[in-house]
């Protein structure tokens, strides 16, 4: 738990300096000022993301990136030191003492989740091996050629290697995904509160809310793994409450919805399926071209392709194509690309996997043969219940879209009305995809709960203003809207507390592990080796994982064909005699 809180303290000083400059440079650009600490934080970590990766095309990210990045910092410290210490003292008295409280033993819960837990499988297949690939060479060209799963290339894995302190501890410490989730958290917490001004207006954002603070319950005993479904969860999430956020606020300006649009190209950097989540970009695209402010959108595009460009160049060093694993797409004749046919295995093999049918050759099977067995075996009871949900908001959402709720109302409203739905638009396009594709839970937990929670949220609204009508003296109206968000907090309070119980059992079913120190480490399995000019590789004597440890290693002994005399200069395609 140590080396952890003291490894969440160095990201949360180099991700607020980092996000407090790049705010700084925002605000001049486009005239934005962002004063939300976790705002800022989230920009930090989207600009240390990037550089990680830029890093990572010239060499291992390791102490040289760190110090980089700490001279930045100080420079940030220095040149703003006045505005730093207000902006923080005022967040700081803008918090109660109650608030206070809550976030410090929010703070020793999730650091007491992220030092033990759950090391997600894939974690010691092949996301510790691609942590060291890049804390050891940075970026190898051909390197998913030895394994199919090293050419996977979550922006997310370069940020973990970065904040992994190997050269300083001896220990790859993994506790991102824990920092990410507290993150969210402080945006789950004002669920919990009466609601401020701009907070309010309708149910929708707290429905929202709840849908983060139920998926943080599901992976409290997970995020010890550097696995990055959970981070692009929580990313959508936070992009999509603080979009809700704005809306209520009546937000008249583009620039917080075009942030927000960047975040959500940051989120396809983490994993390629949250591509969808852009349909957002429809707002602040419509505001910026009434208003003719064409500067404001090239600098936006500019944002947006900054913080991808790395993130194409690194897939297109591992795997030989843009975008992996689509091997269609092929627009470079390089020598270490990945034979298309291993490639367009992999692919089946992500979908199939996902739909419960473990076998490759299946992923033609239309849906309405796959689904039935997908639904019975693949799915746990509250799975089976939300896509069942999930299923029927959809066909609200074409009867939203039909009658818009608001459209006879003021322009404010409509606005409002309008603004959810593009959201609920957004996340229900993201859930088909994923249900067309590869509808593994943990995939696409965020689309399955936020459709029926956003759906929820207006059909409550609806609700409530089908009372309000017959009733023409405000306090009356605010009476009937106090009384449901009542309501809704007494139902809320009842399922924290059974998720309560919950948690205080698995704390102390974990707390006789000896993880008060150092985090939990990867896995260690029985390996074997072999030599390939002189290079070292090991592999698994049963199974397919290998953890961190033991370096280069993979799933099992293949033939391979290296570019040049180490292993930096990167790995040509072999077919299997």
């Amino acid at each position: 738990m140590i080396s952890v809180l003291l490894n969440w303290l160095y990201i949360a000083v180099t991700s607020f300096l980092t996000g407090f400059g790049l705010c700084a440079l925002v605000r001049r650009m486009v005239g934005c000022r962002v004063r939300d600490i976790g705002c800022i934080m989230a920009m930090g970590l989207m600009a240390v993301t990037v550089y990680a990766q830029v890093f990572s095309l010239f060499g291992g990210v390791g102490a040289a990136a760190n110090l980089v990045l700490a001279a930045v910092c100080l420079a940030v410290a220095a040149a703003g030191r006045r505005q730093i210490a207000a902006l923080l003292s005022e967040a700081w008295a803008d918090k109660g003492a109650v608030w206070k409280a809550v976030m410090a033993l929010s703070v020793v819960i999730w650091c007491f989740c992220t030092s033990r837990g759950y090391m997600h499988y894939d974690s010691d297949l092949y996301h510790a091996q691609s942590i060291r690939w890049i804390e050891e060479y940075g970026v190898v060209k051909g390197l998913g050629n030895i394994h199919v799963r090293f050419a996977y290339n979550s922006s997310f894995f370069a940020l973990s290697a970065l904040y992994s302190m190997k050269f300083l501890t001896g220990h790859s410490l993994h506790a991102v995904n824990g920092f990410v989730a507290l993150l969210l958290w402080a945006k789950v917490l004002p669920l919990f509160s009466r609601g401020r001004k701009g907070d309010g207006r309708t149910l929708v954002t707290r429905f929202a809310r709840l849908g983060a603070f139920y998926y943080l319950t599901v992976i409290y005993s997970d995020v010890v793994s550097p696995a990055s479904d959970y981070v692009i969860m929580c990313v959508v999430f936070f992009i999509v409450i603080k979009w809700l956020e704005l809306l209520e606020r009546e937000e008249d300006s583009a620039a917080p919805y075009a942030l927000l649009c960047v975040a959500g190209v940051y989120a396809v950097s983490l994993k390629l399926t949250a591509g969808l989540i852009l349909i957002l970009t429809a707002k602040p695209l419509l505001m910026l071209v009434r208003e003719r402010r064409w500067r404001d959108i090239g600098v936006y595009l500019a944002m947006g392709a900054v913080t991808i460009a790395p993130w194409f160049a690194r897939t297109l060093l591992l795997s030989g194509y843009l975008l992996y694993p689509f091997p269609a797409l092929d627009l470079f004749g390089v020598d270490w690309k990945m034979d298309a046919a291993a490639a367009a295995l992999d692919a089946a093999e992500i979908k199939t996997w996902g739909r419960g049918l473990n076998n490759a050759a299946l992923v033609e099977l239309p849906i309405s043969e796959w689904f039935p067995g997908w639904f019975q075996g693949s799915l746990p009871a509250i799975g089976k219940l939300l896509v069942l949900a999930d299923m029927v908001c959809l066909l609200l959402f074409v009867i939203l879209l039909v009658r818009r709720p608001g459209r006879r109302k003021g322009a404010g409203t409509n606005r409002l009305a309008g603004g959810q739905l593009l959201v609920l638009a957004a996340v229900a396009a993201s859930y088909l995809f994923w249900q067309f594709s590869a509808p593994l839970l943990r995939y696409g937990y965020a689309y399955v709960l936020l459709v029926v929670m956003i759906t929820a949220g207006i059909a409550c609204d609806i609700l409530c203003d089908i009372f309000i009508k017959y009733f023409h003296k405000r306090q009356k109206r605010d009476m009937i809207r106090k009384t449901a968000v009542l309501l809704g907090a007494f139902a809320l309070w009842a399922f924290s507390a059974v998720k309560l119980v919950s948690l205080v059992r698995y704390c102390c079913g974990e707390a006789a592990k000896p993880m008060y120190v150092w985090q939990q480490e990867y896995g260690s399995y029985a390996l074997e080796c072999y030599e390939v000019e002189g290079v070292t590789f090991y592999y698994p004597v049963s199974g397919d994982r290998t953890g961190y440890d033991a370096f280069p290693s993979i799933p099992r002994q293949i033939p391979i064909a290296m570019r040049g005399e180490s292993v930096a200069e990167g790995f040509r395609s072999r077919q299997e005699e």
